[in-house]
This record gives structure tokens, sequence and C-alpha cells, in this order.
């Protein structure tokens, strides 16, 4: 089965989700950034899926999935990848998630490593209360007369300046993706984030794991993706030279390490 799909949760939240790659390979789940959609993947999903059954999908309140009101929770974006998977009877896969996909990985990997065979994360944190305001945050987003400038914020955050000199297809795709995101959305995952606290309870992953951090970023730092490494017992630690969209930023190195560490498990 590939192509482009829907499924509905337990909860009554649908999900899209697209499926490319041989039907005999592995299966290796991408999931996407806050503010972005599976389209994230576009330059990515040709190398992997060369290898890998590839299936990525849109976490709740992006894309073309629904985009329920109210706060968000780790449990339940963690619960609708393993829903994902059990609707499509994919009993275990591996996983790459980036920025708030890697706060979903970490779960997986906490509270679902019997679904998980090697496990990926991507400019991410286990925790960013502290440093970012994200009530302050939800009541932007939520007043905004329209998300240009906060659009404009991301493309900050995510790409170096040198890309943002100039008029630049990838940057102005993924502007287009957040311009695009309800601010319900973006304020549910902000409560996500706040919510969540895994500096400690990481220490209890013990699938095998990549951790890849960009050198420049300042959202997710590197010193985020030491910690991670530093914790998770055995974990491999890749910094690149880039800041947040390491995916897009640096795709050959990116599709390097990654494939290198999934091909590791043959």
């Amino acid at each position: 089965m590939s192509g482009d799909h829907h499924f509905t949760t337990g909860d009554g939240c649908r999900i899209a989700c697209r499926i490319e790659g041989p039907d005999d390979r592995p299966v290796l789940v991408l999931s996407n950034s806050i503010a972005t959609n599976l389209h994230m993947w576009d330059r990515t999903v040709p190398a992997l899926s060369r290898s890998f059954r590839v299936l990525r999908y849109d976490t709740r309140g992006h894309g073309g999935s629904d985009a329920p009101a109210g706060a968000y929770s780790l449990d339940r974006l963690g619960r609708d990848a393993v829903e994902l998977l059990d609707v499509l009877n994919i009993g275990r896969a591996h996983f790459l998630g980036l920025s708030l996909g890697g706060f979903i990985g970490q779960w997986l990997g906490i509270f679902a490593p019997e679904r998980i065979d090697r496990l990926i994360l991507s400019n991410t944190a286990p925790y960013l209360a502290s440093e970012l305001a994200f009530d302050d945050q939800i009541r932007a987003v939520l007043a905004a007369p329209d998300m240009n400038a906060i659009a404009d914020g991301f493309m900050r955050n995510w790409f170096p300046a040198t890309m943002l000199a100039a008029p630049n297809q990838v940057v102005d795709q993924f502007r287009t993706m957040v311009l695009t995101t309800p601010p319900r959305s973006l304020a549910g995952c902000f409560a996500a984030l706040r919510d969540v606290d895994l500096r400690r309870i990481i220490s209890l992953i013990a699938t095998p794991t990549l951790v890849i951090g960009g050198e420049s970023d300042t959202v997710t730092r590197a010193s985020h993706s030491e910690a991670i490494a530093a914790t998770i017992a055995s974990a491999k630690l890749v910094l690149l030279p880039g800041v947040h969209i390491l995916n897009v930023e640096q795709a050959d190195r990116f599709n390097s390490e990654v494939l290198s560490f999934l091909h590791a498990a043959r």
C-alpha cells in the first residue's frame, strides 16, 4: 500500500500520511518539525526510499491532518505515531524525528521501545521550557492578525543568514508551511513542549540511537544534542555545520549519516 492515506486516531483526529519505497524494505518513519508538514522531507525521501519503505505523516495540527483546538500533549503526539503503525500493521520501524518530531521520537524510545528498531533524533532537545517562554508564544500566535511575523521568526531560527539574504525557493516553501499552519495548532504544540521534561527519563532508552545536531542551531542547540547523547547509553552523536533544518541545509551529509546508521542494523 503506497501513496497518500488518512486514518483516525482513538480521540477522533484524522491524520494524513504518505508511504513511498519498495514493499519489501524495512520501514522508516519520518516525523516533522513544528509548523511544517510531511513536505519538509521532500528533498530527503528520494535518497532514503531507495533502501527503505518511507512512511511520513503530518503531525496533528499540521498539513493534511486535523487541527483540534486546545493544548496538545507529547503523550498524545506519541500515541498518534503508535496508532499510525498499528493501522498500517507495522510491528516495528526505524524512526527519524526532527525538532518536535525528535521529542516524539524520544517518547517512543521511552514508552514504545518494542515498536522502534533504530532511533534518530535530529535538532531536538529533552527540555525547553526553562529557555523558551511558551505561554508568551501561545498568547502571541493566538492574538496575531496574521502569520507573517511568526513565519519570519521561524525562518531566522531555521536557516542560515546566507539562505535568507536572497530569494530562495526552499525558504519560500518552508515559509508557506508556517503560513498555512493554523494558529491553534502552533498553540497546541507549544503547550506540549511547555509541559514536557525528558531530561532524566531518556536514560531508559535502550534503542540504538543517533543524535544529530546543528552547530549553529539557536533553538535546539548543540548542547541539547550533546546532553541527549550523553544520557542515552551508547548513543552516537553527530554535529553538523548548520542551523535547524539540517535535512535541507546539509542534505548530503544528513542523508549519509542517517543511511550509514540505519544500514549498520543489517
